[in-house]
């Protein structure tokens, strides 16, 4: 999938990112201010979730929640850490062990204990309001 959309077309592009992927971790790459956090907000409500997305920078990791199956889950954001073993100390391998939906930002930092299987979703502006897309490019 490669695409540009308005930004209110932002959940029809979460309804379509869902539609194609076939895991459950996507990793979220582009610059500052692109929309990562806003298209992840519109995934988890998609998906079900109850819990209201927002970037998890000074903590690391938000955990999100639906109705019908408890957890349904993780968003890192990696912008501030300052080396691997921050995320190792999260236990970062466990959340991946798990069978919840795993959202990060910023992956890139930590690119080499990122887990082979996983989807690529890279935004870049167009303009203001115009943004686009490409999955698993």
């Amino acid at each position: 999938m490669k695409k540009e959309f308005q930004l209110q077309e932002i959940n029809q592009i979460a309804q379509e990112v869902l539609r194609l992927v076939s895991g459950k971790t996507l990793c979220f790459y582009g610059e500052m201010g692109v929309g990562k956090t806003t298209l992840i907000k519109h995934l988890v409500s998609e998906l079900g979730g109850i819990d209201a997305a927002n970037s998890p920078t000074f903590g690391l990791v938000n955990e999100y929640h639906s109705k019908k199956k408890g957890l349904l889950g993780y968003h890192f954001d990696f912008y501030r850490i300052q080396s691997e073993d921050e995320v190792y100390d999260l236990g970062f391998e466990d959340y991946l062990a798990s069978t919840a939906w795993i959202f990060i930002e910023w992956p890139e930092k930590v690119d080499s204990i990122l887990p082979e299987k996983r989807e690529v979703v890279r935004l870049r502006f167009v303009d203001e309001k115009t943004r686009s897309i490409e999955l698993n490019p």
